[in-house]
């Protein structure tokens, strides 16, 4: 009888779904009352709309009716079909009114974030000030920034926080997609998008700044010009000698500097 009950509860498993997920139901969108296989395919067909005014998303919260994939039977939202009896979901999550069947992902619901993630639970911890799981490689060893996962990401300008892709945290501890992070790496691009600090270790970089700079003699005219430059880096402010290759820091000795007006006196 057990084996009955098992077997009907894993009937079409991994059968069914669509792209984001594999699931055995459907879920009806209260916002326009249309059947999509879940909430981000509901979000793709929406924001194709003609009218951009009729664009809109589903609040994950609000879904109150799924329909069986199996038996095509629509219901309330809950784990198990009530008239076919399999499992809609081998992950389900009341809150979040999601439905998964590949377990693999290590899904689990954080109360802080108010969602579902994947990784596994163990793997993660909710950083209150910086609003989000993060990974427990990151416990006591990243600078928080508040709220830094409720933004959009700074490349793709996608939302991070329920975003699919995989994210990272900057040293500066502002975040973007991972993808979006070596695609930035990629094209010689060190800086966050964000503040301008330095996200990688660039001390090899500065030295061989140094020794251009030691090797390109700037003209009689502007040997002994000064400028003021603000650090990017550790944000101190100073006045160097200008250098047609760059202006280094003369705190932290980074070149990530720019140019500003000299500070105005006190009269």
């Amino acid at each position: 009888m057990d084996g009955s009950y098992n077997d009907r509860l894993d009937f079409g498993k991994m059968g069914y779904g669509c792209k984001h997920y594999r699931r055995r139901c459907k879920i009806r969108a209260p916002c326009c009352n249309e059947v999509f296989d879940c909430r981000h395919c509901h979000n793709e067909s929406t924001s194709m709309l003609r009218n951009v005014f009729d664009r809109h998303e589903v609040i994950r919260y609000d879904v109150k009716q799924v329909i069986c994939s199996v038996c095509d039977t629509e219901q309330p939202v809950a784990q198990v079909c009530t008239n076919c009896g399999v499992r809609m979901g081998e992950y389900f999550c009341e809150v979040c009114k999601f439905y998964d069947d590949d377990v693999d992902k290590g899904q689990f619901h954080c109360d802080d974030c108010g969602i579902c993630r994947v990784g596994g639970r163990e793997n993660f911890f909710h950083c209150n000030k910086c609003g989000s799981c993060y990974s427990v490689g990151l416990r006591d060893n990243h600078l928080c920034v508040e709220n830094s996962m409720r933004h959009h990401c700074p490349i793709c300008y996608e939302y991070l926080f329920d975003s699919l892709k995989d994210t990272t945290v900057m040293k500066c501890g502002h975040t973007m997609h991972c993808e979006c992070y070596h695609e930035m790496i990629e094209h010689d691009k060190y800086c966050c998008p964000i503040c301008s600090r330095s996200i990688i270790d660039m001390s090899r970089i500065w030295k061989r700044i140094d020794e251009e700079i030691e090797e390109t003699v700037m003209p009689e005219d502007y040997r002994h010009r000064k400028v003021w430059i603000l650090c990017n880096d550790c944000n101190d402010t100073t006045e160097v000698f200008f250098h047609i290759i760059g202006q280094k820091c003369s705190h932290c000795r980074s070149y990530n500097t720019r140019t500003i007006a000299p500070p105005v006196l006190p009269q």
